[in-house]
Parts: C-alpha cells; sequence; structure tokens
C-alpha cells in the first residue's frame, strides 16, 4: 500500500472508530485554500478537530512529534475558518490520532487535547 493509500485507509479506519465512540462525523477532508482538517466530528457538544497520522512499521516517531508547531497553525487557521464559515458556537478540541499499521495488523492511539491553539 502506497503512502497516500494509507493516509487514506487511516481516515477512514479513524472515521469508523470515532463513530463507534458515540461521534458524529460533520465533515472529511474540509479544505480551506492549501489547508485541510483530516475530519471534523462533533462529540458531546464539543467540536472535534482531529488530525489522523498514519504511521507504518515500529513506533520510531510519535503522533505529536510529527503534528509539529507549523501544523498545528495550520490546523488551527482551516478550524477558524472553518468556525466562522458555519458559525460553529460550541467549545473546539484538537485531537490527534495516530494509526499504526504492523505485521501484527493495526492499532489506533487516540489523543484527546493533543494541542491547544496559540494566541499570536
Amino acid at each position: 500500500m502506497n503512502h497516500c493509500r494509507f493516509g487514506k485507509n487511516a481516515e477512514q479506519l479513524t472515521a469508523r472508530y470515532l463513530i463507534t465512540r458515540g461521534y458524529y462525523i460533520w465533515k472529511s477532508n474540509w479544505r480551506w485554500g492549501k489547508k485541510e482538517l483530516d475530519l471534523i466530528a462533533v462529540h458531546k457538544g464539543e467540536l472535534v478537530i482531529v488530525e489522523v497520522k498514519s504511521m507504518e512499521g515500529n513506533r520510531v516517531n510519535q503522533p505529536w512529534d510529527v503534528v509539529d508547531g507549523k501544523k498545528q497553525r495550520h490546523i488551527v487557521l482551516a478550524a477558524d475558518a472553518f468556525i466562522r464559515l458555519y458559525h460553529v458556537r460550541m467549545p473546539v478540541r484538537f485531537d490527534v490520532i495516530a494509526v499504526y499499521y504492523h505485521s501484527g495488523g493495526v492499532e489506533i492511539e487516540h489523543i484527546e487535547n493533543a494541542f491547544y491553539p496559540q494566541a499570536e
């Protein structure tokens, strides 16, 4: 499976994972300019912006290392545009979900409140 297919598959697995836990998937792969939000969900009255990371093999990089400051700023800017466009009036949280592919199958790690928007 190539990198692009791993990513799309990881997003589909993540959406199913979230749905089974009571999340409503509002949008997937929502674009604002060159920025993209992987999944936008609603759960228990919160808007949840989910960044999905697919990783092959051993856990060399941790998901919070891959979603660095620059990536976080892009996610926050896109989320802000989404919130304004859709007039969202609920608390927002930013999660990262890592989908690990290894010889034994697939493992999902969900990090709630993985980061917080920084004031600039």
